[in-house]
């Protein structure tokens, strides 16, 4: 076991919200579950729902317990224990909520304090010029920004400015929890502490990557929201990229808090423009129709239920977005990187697919390239797949087989949500696993031009069907240089 960090507070604004009660609460749950969590360290939710310090545990009881395994009432009890609640309006005319939270912290100024911003990007200039106001932001706390850092470079340039008006740079941790995900820590464990994969890391023998992320749900409920965002800017410009870079970096001088982020930015500085009408032909963008996902009829985006009404943006908009993207230095030249996400995908899947070069020259009939699959979600693992001759007398008659390793049947430890590590790297003032400005700002610079063209065309967004692999063009992109998705579950 790790040894248990400081005291901290931790102050979640947003704290009754969705992601609080899926993600964030259960995650610390486990943590203190695990003894990860001192003794003294307090969870504070701030939210405008009129809350005291009962009513928020009687809602976690309720919202929270059934999706975490409970098997020492004991145990969740002190869980409770630790949770409060502060009613604070971001921009209104009550400073009593502010009172109360300093109140609240007076006297433990020794504690790590961390802000949480579980909340839209709007607010987090707000939310940190009134903390520093009520005297609340010292030079030892911490703030956390989820995702989306804007909506393009301005905003996001812009909200930068606004946090780091109040915070430090070292003290600010942009957070993308698929950084946070076991089979993404074991890809630099794969690439830097195995000596056999290096020399062949590179464009001599790897053909192309495939970064796919795939969703089986829509957006019932969450128009409104993703008429504005999108599949570009809520997947592709921070968990795709974020993929692609720890595929393409140069390996790190060291595996310290800024050697990783260094080589990261390296890769977004590296990947070469796509402008005005090279969109077009690297770059695939649909919207689901209605169609059958998971043996389920379901209607098409335009169609969802529980949402607002559809209006221009909603036809516009994009559920998918598919790229070929290339990164420009000597390790990578020529070998195309295809990201693709999706939602109401026949299955539900996040990986990496490494294709390997054929061999120069084939002696058995039936051979196939190599092929590593890191496989993020459902189930994390990772797959070689080798080529193979079958058992029997006669001909050679050859099969890939894959070389498994599967963290849940290989480990006997419970694998953590990405939000544990990435909470407790909070906590203890960790900052690897996090976005960098620079970084932030970089990926945005390559992702504009796409968006400023996509939007400047009177073109729709191509239709599939709900249920399927994504529109034609998805499959033409690929298909052009003689390549393919790999549709192990897709298909």
């Amino acid at each position: 076991m790790s040894e248990t960090p400081q005291s901290a507070d931790l102050i979640v604004f947003g704290g009754t919200g969705d992601l609080s009660m899926r993600k964030l609460l259960p995650a610390l749950y486990h943590c203190d579950r695990d003894g990860r969590l001192a003794p003294e360290t307090r969870i504070i939710a701030m939210s405008r729902g009129g809350l005291d310090d009962a009513d928020f545990r009687g809602k976690v009881d309720a919202e929270v317990r059934s999706s975490v395994p409970v098997d020492d009432l004991a145990l969740w009890q002190r869980f409770l224990n630790r949770l409060h609640h502060v009613t604070v309006d971001i921009g209104g005319e009550d400073p009593t909520g502010w009172a109360r939270l300093t109140a609240m912290l007076a006297g433990h100024e020794q504690r790590d304090r961390v802000f949480y911003l579980a909340s839209p990007p709007m607010t987090f200039g707000p939310f940190c010029r009134e903390a520093n106001r009520a005297g609340l932001v010292t030079p030892a706390s911490r703030v956390v920004l989820e995702k989306p850092l804007g909506r393009d470079l301005a905003s996001a340039q812009r909200i930068n400015d606004e946090v780091g008006a109040i915070f430090h740079e070292r003290q600010i941790f942009r957070i993308d929890h698929y950084l946070g995900k076991e089979t993404v820590q074991n890809l630099l464990v794969l690439r830097f502490a195995n000596a056999f994969l290096e020399p062949i890391w590179n464009s001599l023998w790897i053909d192309h990557v495939q970064i796919t992320a795939a969703e089986t749900v829509g957006t019932p409920g969450r128009r409104g929201y993703y008429d504005h965002a999108g599949a570009l800017r809520d997947m592709v410009q921070n968990h795709l990229l974020q993929l692609l870079c720890l595929v393409a970096m140069e390996p790190p001088s060291r595996n310290d808090r800024e050697s990783i982020r260094d080589e990261k930015v390296k890769v977004l500085e590296s990947l070469r423009p796509i402008v005005g009408g090279e969109v077009d032909r690297f770059t695939v963008r649909g919207q689901y129709t209605a169609g059958v996902c998971g043996g389920v009829e379901v209607p098409g985006y335009l169609d969802e239920p529980d949402s607002t009404a559809p209006t221009e943006a909603s036809h516009r908009v994009e559920t998918f977005a598919a790229i070929r993207a290339e990164v420009k230095n000597w390790r990578w030249a020529g070998v195309p990187f295809y990201l693709r996400t999706g939602k109401r995908m026949p299955y539900r899947s996040s990986e990496i697919v490494v294709q390997f070069k054929d061999v120069p020259h084939s002696i058995f009939a039936g051979s196939a390239p190599n092929r590593l699959v890191l496989r993020l979600q459902p189930s994390e693992g990772i797959r070689l797949h080798l080529m193979a001759k079958e058992p029997g007398a006669g001909e050679v008659a050859l099969k890939p087989v894959p070389l498994s390793l599967s963290f849940a049947e290989t480990f006997t430890s419970r694998v953590p949500d990405a939000y544990e590590r990435l909470l407790m790297d909070v906590l203890t003032g960790n900052p690897t696993l996090f976005m960098r400005r620079d970084e932030v700002e970089a990926a945005w610079r390559w992702i504009d031009p796409i968006l400023a063209e996509w939007e400047s065309q009177s073109m729709l967004p191509e239709p599939y069907p709900a249920g399927t692999a994504g529109p034609a063009g998805a499959h033409e992109l690929v298909g052009r240089s003689g390549r393919a998705w790999h549709e192990e579950d897709l298909a």
